[in-house]
């Protein structure tokens, strides 16, 4: 689900905010300082969404290009084993960070202020990005 919308936010500013909601098929493992089960290779069907906001858009009329947040995240991250991918433990935490970074240097003139992480249902990890950036 892909939204738009124009608000105000704090301080009486207009802003532009933007969402889009991904669907990923991904395995990882956890390195974890006592037992579990999610020390072993497992996969969740990952439910994504990146939050971007900005006060100016694009020459073309965009916070950010939803096809480009597709081809950098879901085109990543689709049917991979995450452990192979990245330098840190790939938790759901470390991986909303990692997402918010990634989208933020597709926003010209905004940013990725949050992104959601639903590894499976009822297990959510939320990154939110101070407004300093």
């Amino acid at each position: 689900m892909d939204s738009l919308s124009l608000g105000r936010s704090e301080g009486g500013i207009d802003m532009y905010y933007v969402s889009k909601r991904m669907e990923i098929a991904g395995a990882h493992q956890l390195d974890l300082p006592y037992e579990s089960k999610c020390e072993n290779l497992h996969g969740h069907n990952w439910i994504i969404t990146v939050y971007c906001k900005s006060v100016k858009l694009t020459s073309y009329g965009m916070v950010v290009d939803f096809a480009q947040v597709k081809k950098e995240i879901h085109g990543a991250l689709d049917h991979q084993n995450l452990n192979n991918l990245f330098p840190f433990n790939p938790t759901a935490e470390n991986m909303a960070k990692w997402i918010c970074d990634k989208v933020t240097d597709l926003c010209e003139h905004g940013y990725c202020y949050k992104v959601s992480v639903q590894e499976s249902e009822g297990n959510t990890a939320i990154y939110e990005r101070g407004e300093d950036l």
